[in-house]
């Protein structure tokens, strides 16, 4: 199976995915979506779009990917069971845990994990399986070799398309401490799209440093395939309709063994942010960053050239009233235009910015393009055999479904009903997507025009109700909310690069690489040592800290790999703050012998969820971001290998950029101030990746405020 799965923001994309071919859809709800700011679904939308899906045989999947707070907990298992009982094939869910759950109390759901829970190996496929998932929906960064590996444990969903996330999946925090919209409530504001300036030669200048082009596989696919990948994934449920058709098309083409130029055309005139990267799964390429525009620059078109006072696009596309134009000049933004009617040799470009001859003119509106991908329209093929006899009911088989009508017909007495009279009247499809072939037996008969018709329609209707039904075992939705077991924890855990002089209960060792001696860095320390293991670690690197593993107590992981690891190595885990435990059901089902609260949790919060082996983040440095690739371009034969930079943004804060070696160099971003010390009834977990002289000298309280 090769699925293109295809966003649907709202109905209309929905549509647009579902006419150009899509097989299959992912939409969100008003709530508890990860994308807060598209039109998303209320429940009757949704069943209403999920029967003209299913009239195609087009799966719906329904994205409840955010963490959900405990006091949100009743509310979110409902929207759970309604989408199910709605009409849903299956369900995208960030949080393993409350996952579980859902599925023990309803086990004929149909689960996905979410990318924001950022499986990227074998060891996470494996604990999703355990949890009731049925499919994981692979971070973007995972190596095509570990697609091959996990695809042999469980069903994979990769990214072809779309917009790439600057941070590993479901670990960005930017957004919440940078203005206190968190990306894994659905709220980001895409702090990443900003400029940046890097302490490092080559860097130094104001660019979009942390934003990435766009993804775009194309033919590429076929490795993916070849990986055993089934789902093929367009990110952009913020996108506009056409981009949907577009990104649809192409994709089917290829796969289709059908691909033109035009398609691509098509695709870069509706969205195109940095002219595309193949993603990480391939390894870094060039255009992977793009630092000289974070927006939609189109496709090019032509070259300016300045003739008498007007500005002339020299191009041989042909463009009209309401196109529009970006205008770039040494790779950068310098203006936009709109089409101002046709000359020799092109095009009048309408710009209030100043423009110059060479200017690169990109459309990125174009109208005619946009204009041909919405009026496609699916349409399914059916046969209809009508039969109209005598003293016998009416009656119809469409596509081997049977309807019959109500009232024997009766012979004519002057003017019989003709074969193409009813032909004429079941032409009319009555808004439905079909497409009929008809074919009439009759031994003249008279029915009224009135009857015809309404027998025509229950016909239609009745079919498309066959087509459209929801097969899913409704599900009652009967659960009882567990218990927490409310307790204080005392202790302290330390996070730091060396253990040695540390007086804490738990010390956390962050090594800087595998490589590094840390006998030597932790042989003075008393307490329980712990390794830190990275968030993102491919299968090789897994094999390489699982040795590293057994020389310590147990191993602290922000992600969920890491509590099979922990298993597989026979010791202690803490599951850090990146497992965004946000509620008692997660935190119940969590199983780690330690558990950091999410760190977008208020004190109050936390507080309600302590236990006696809960930690929360009470002090020091704050982990907004981990960069699984190179912020300065993989440019390694100049690289002066720091293990410190700083990102300052344009307002001048500055946001400490730490380098660290797996099997390749990889970078976390720090929040630019440090957590003051927080009281809480949790133990204290105190981050020292970096000394006080080390880090941005703006301070203050940011564990609060955070939706």
């Amino acid at each position: 199976m090769s699925e293109i799965l295809a966003p649907a923001g709202g109905k209309n994309s929905a549509l647009a995915a579902i006419n150009a071919g899509a097989d299959a859809i992912y939409l969100g709800l008003d709530k508890f979506s990860a994308r807060s700011s598209a039109e998303n679904f209320g429940l009757e939308s949704f069943i209403e779009v999920c029967k003209y899906a299913h009239a195609f045989g087009v799966k719906v999947y329904v994205a409840l990917n955010t963490v959900a707070k405990d006091d949100e907990l009743t509310e979110f298992i409902k929207s759970v069971a309604e989408v199910w009982n709605g009409g849903a094939d299956a369900l995208i869910l960030q949080d393993l845990f409350l996952g579980k759950f859902i599925k023990d109390a309803m086990p004929e759901i149909s689960l996905h994990l979410s990318t924001q829970a950022g499986t990227c190996n074998s060891a996470g496929a494996r604990l999703a399986v355990e949890y009731g998932f049925e499919r994981v929906i692979l971070a973007r960064e995972t190596a095509l070799s570990d697609i091959a590996e996990i695809s042999k444990i469980i069903e994979t969903e990769v990214f072809v398309q779309g917009a790439l996330c600057t941070c590993f999946s479901g670990q960005c925090y930017m957004s919440s401490f940078a203005g206190g919209n968190s990306g894994n409530r659905g709220k980001c504001k895409q702090p990443c799209r900003k400029i940046y300036s890097i302490d490092r030669n080559g860097f130094e200048q104001q660019a979009y440093r942390l934003s990435l082009s766009d993804l775009c596989v194309g033919e590429k696919i076929e490795d993916y395939i070849s990986a055993g990948a089934t789902s093929f994934k367009i990110e952009g449920r913020m996108r506009r309709p056409e981009y949907v058709a577009a990104a649809v098309n192409y994709y089917k083409a290829i796969l289709n063994k059908s691909f033109s130029d035009g398609l691509l055309s098509d695709l870069k005139r509706t969205y195109n942010r940095g002219n595309y990267t193949h993603g990480l799964a391939f390894g870094q390429d060039r255009s992977f960053v793009s630092s000289a525009v974070q927006g939609h620059i189109g496709e090019f078109a032509g070259v300016i050239k300045v003739v008498n006072s007007s500005y002339v696009c020299l191009t041989k596309n042909k463009f009209r009233c309401d196109d529009g134009f970006k205008i770039l000049r040494g790779g950068k933004e310098v203006g936009g235009g709109s089409y101002g009617g046709d000359t020799v040799g092109g095009c009048i470009i309408l710009s209030r910015d100043r423009l110059k001859n060479g200017d690169k003119v990109f459309v990125t509106t174009d109208t005619a393009v946009n204009s041909k991908l919405l009026e496609v329209r699916r349409l399914k093929d059916v046969e209809v055999n009508v039969e109209l006899l005598a003293g016998r009911l009416p009656f119809a088989e469409i596509n081997g479904f049977k309807v019959a009508g109500e009232n024997p017909i009766e012979s004519a007495q002057t003017r019989p009903l003709s074969d193409e009279n009813v032909v004429g009247c079941f032409k009319k499809v009555d808004g439905y997507p079909f497409r009929p072939q008809i074919r009439v037996r009759t031994d003249g008969v008279f029915m009224a025009a009135s009857e015809l018709n309404a027998f025509r329609r229950k016909v239609y209707s009745q079919y498309f109700g066959f087509i459209s039904q929801n097969s899913n075992k409704h599900t009652d939705c009967d659960f009882s909310m567990p218990s927490l077991k409310k307790g204080v924890n005392c202790k302290t855990a330390v996070i730091s690069a060396e253990l040695n002089g540390i007086r804490a209960d738990v010390g956390i060792l962050k090594l800087a690489s595998p490589d590094g001696d840390f006998k030597r860095l932790t042989e003075k320390f008393e307490g329980e040592k712990f390794l830190f293991v990275p968030p993102y670690l491919t299968g090789e690197e897994v094999k390489v800290y699982n040795k590293i593993a057994r020389s310590f107590d147990g191993i602290y992981c922000d992600s969920y790999f890491g509590l099979q690891l922990a298993k597989d190595v026979g010791i202690k885990f803490f599951a850090g703050a990146g497992f965004n435990i946000t509620n008692r059901i997660s935190l119940i089902n969590c199983n780690a012998d330690y558990v950091c609260l999410s760190k977008e949790l208020t004190v109050a919060e936390a507080d309600a969820l302590s236990a006696e082996n809960t930690f929360y983040l009470s002090e020091g440095n704050i982990k907004v971001m981990d960069l699984i690739y190179c912020p300065f371009e993989k440019k390694c034969a100049s690289c002066d290998k720091r293990g410190r930079y700083t990102l300052t943004d344009g307002e001048g804060r500055r946001f400490p950029l730490r380098r660290y070696v797996t099997s390749e160099c990889r970078f976390e971003v720090f929040n630019c101030a440090n957590l003051l010390p927080v009281k809480s009834k949790s133990g204290r977990l105190i981050d020292k990746t970096f000394s006080d002289a080390d880090c941005a000298k703006t301070r203050g309280h940011s564990s609060v405020g955070i939706n």
